[in-house]
């Protein structure tokens, strides 16, 4: 399940079903595909049977790997944090899944699909046979279903904004029991990739719920696991808050190898719940995880030499993260200090005084060893189909900076930075505590903004917290975070950018401007536009506004840091997210033993 991806102190996936991630392995694909060049249906057939594990593996073992944060719900239709997206991605299946590895497209529960020649209609057939964790059928019925919980506008979905075109809901209709057919109001650029992480759901199970208008609260972390069903390769046993998840082997999961035995291999996966990158390192190290998601650069380079032939770590290069600074331009913030303070981030020489004055190459050499890059707009190199070149990235010049809050009638008494109105200028930064690398950014970015006469704290908060002050209440001065996606097609973007977007956080309640509105405009121009070049122009003006006015202050990019045990055989890290364990039901694990005794620790 993709989408997820993506957010700072709370990591955040940009959440879009399906329009994203294919263009790192397969570029020349991705450009015939958004050409109209290609027909879905075909493409498949070429590629093998993705629902068969190429090479047999060893059954039995169990994985341990580690989350910075516990889960926040076991709902899909409400995830939003990156932790939460991950985990039930094991847990749950798509129609069509983008291959995090190649970047293309595979069957999943569509067993194949056909697109009309107007590019409007999709008919979809399903896998027959197929059961849920809990052994009830699956088929069109619980598709149909998981639409139309999408679509609802009650439900407040997080990906509802990709299955809404032109202003038109996409319309789900059921041919029988195996077969369904979509119909677009317009043609959609990579339509096909819409479905990638929209988890189908049990009807059986959510009807009621749904009926009853409480379907957004069902599914709690309080939950029983027998409550709670799905079509991913394993199925919630247990867990206790704070400390573990524990999955299970899903004895009904619809793969099989090319052996002719049914996946997952692993008997389960353990979730620790361990806060701090440090300490899921030092967990990693000692032989008490075999898998590490994220590792912090600061101990890569550590582990890299210090390498006992039990644990491997790999650099996949740039991946699709940016991490920025973010002020609060909400109307609605229910704190008044905020809104005194708000005169100065909605005045964009503040803002670019602020971007001018932060050393991102310092970031990068302290915060990643290196191993990262500086960005001053939110695409990265991970994504060299889509970024735009021809946006010149300026070093840092204190003397810009203090050029820019002159011109907008900043002053300065006894280096303390005034305000025209004579009042100091000071605000916080609100950050994650669960991560030490956005700490240790938010360290530097605040001696930065010192040199300046701004006088700014570092606030820090579990993630949880962070992200409900930010996208729940909008109480918060400025934060360091993080967004990063599932996928690299410009669509992943939409619920950033566009009006609507459940992610677009500097501005969620206020005031709409005219580059605001052109930024959504071009959003949604780009998705119904099939050509790549002129996709590539449109998407190319919506990185120049964003550098233009600095919604958000882009910093820096970190590359893709795993770990794994060396007993984890099938293991493929890929820059798209979720990076290690996203083909979990191919992975197998040898000398058992070992993982088990630390399973049960």
């Amino acid at each position: 399940m993709s989408n997820g991806g993506k957010w700072p102190c709370p990591s955040f996936f940009r959440i879009v079903p399906t329009v994203t991630l294919a263009c790192v392995a397969g570029l020349a694909f991705c450009r015939a595909m958004q050409q109209g060049n290609v027909n879905a249906g075909e493409h498949n057939k070429s590629t093998g049977n993705p629902q068969i594990a190429q090479r047999p593996g060893a059954y039995g073992g169990t994985l341990v790997t580690a989350f910075r944060s516990e889960p926040r719900s076991f709902n899909p239709i409400t995830a939003l944090d990156t932790g939460t997206r991950e985990l039930l991605g094991l847990m749950h299946a798509d129609l069509i899944h983008i291959n995090r590895k190649s970047g293309k497209t595979e069957p999943a529960l569509a067993t194949r699909w056909e697109v009309s020649p107007d590019g409007l209609l999709y008919t979809i057939y399903l896998q027959r046979g197929l059961r849920f964790s809990d052994s009830a059928p699956m088929d069109a019925d619980d598709v149909v279903f998981t639409f139309r919980v999408h679509l609802d506008e009650r439900t407040r979905s997080p990906q509802r904004d990709l299955l809404v075109l032109n202003g038109k809901p996409i319309q789900v209709e059921k041919v029988d029991q195996y077969t369904l057919r979509f119909r677009l109001s317009v043609p959609y650029a990579a339509a096909e990739r819409l479905f990638d992480g929209i988890a189908v759901l049990p009807r059986h199970l959510l009807s009621k719920a749904y009926e009853s208008g409480q379907l957004t609260s069902t599914w709690q972390v309080d939950t029983s696991p027998a409550a709670i069903a799905g079509m991913g390769p394993f199925r919630l046993k247990s867990y206790v808050s704070g400390q573990r998840v524990v999955l299970e082997r899903n004895p009904f999961y619809w793969k099989g190898d090319a052996g002719g035995g049914r996946l997952p291999f692993l008997d389960g996966i353990v979730i620790q719940i361990v806060p701090t990158e440090d300490a899921q390192a030092i967990r990693f190290q000692s032989g008490e995880l075999d898998v590490v998601n994220t590792l912090a650069a600061d101990t890569f380079p550590s582990l890299q030499k210090s390498g006992t032939g039990r644990q491997r770590v790999h650099d996949a290069g740039p991946g699709l993260e940016y991490n920025f600074l973010v002020f609060n331009l909400n109307d609605q913030t229910p704190s008044s200090a905020v809104r005194g303070k708000q005169k100065w981030f909605r005045n964009v020489s503040f803002r670019r005084a602020v971007s001018a004055v932060i050393d991102r190459e310092s970031v990068v050499r302290l915060v990643y060893r290196g191993l990262g890059d500086p960005i001053t707009i939110p695409v990265t190199e991970g994504n060299p189909l889509w970024i735009n070149r021809n946006l010149r990235q300026h070093g840092r010049s204190l003397e810009r900076a203090r050029q820019l809050l002159r011109d907008a009638s900043f002053s300065w008494k006894d280096g303390v930075l005034l305000d025209p109105e004579g009042q100091k200028v000071s605000f916080s930064i609100l950050v994650s505590a669960s991560s030490s690398q956005r700490s240790k950014m938010a360290t530097i970015v605040q001696e930065d903004l010192r040199q300046l006469g701004m006088q700014v704290s570092v606030v820090s908060a579990d993630a949880r917290a962070v992200q409900y002050r930010i996208l729940d209440r909008q109480d918060y001065e400025a934060a360091l975070m993080a967004l990063a996606s599932g996928d690299t097609d410009p669509n992943s973007d939409i619920n950033v950018w566009s009006l609507n977007g459940s992610l677009r956080m500097w501005n969620m309640t206020g005031t709409v401007t005219e580059w605001e509105r052109e930024l959504d405009t071009l959003m949604w121009r780009q998705m119904l536009t099939l050509e790549y070049k002129e996709r590539k122009r449109i998407y190319d003006r919506v990185q120049e506004l964003v550098a233009h006015h600095l919604p958000i202050i882009c910093i820096a990019s970190p590359h893709v840091l795993i770990g794994s045990s060396t007993r984890v055989q099938g293991f493929k890290p890929a820059v798209l997210r979720p990076h290690a364990l996203w083909n979990a039901q191919e992975l197998y694990m040898t000398n058992r033993g070992a993982g088990d005794h630390a399973a049960r620790r």
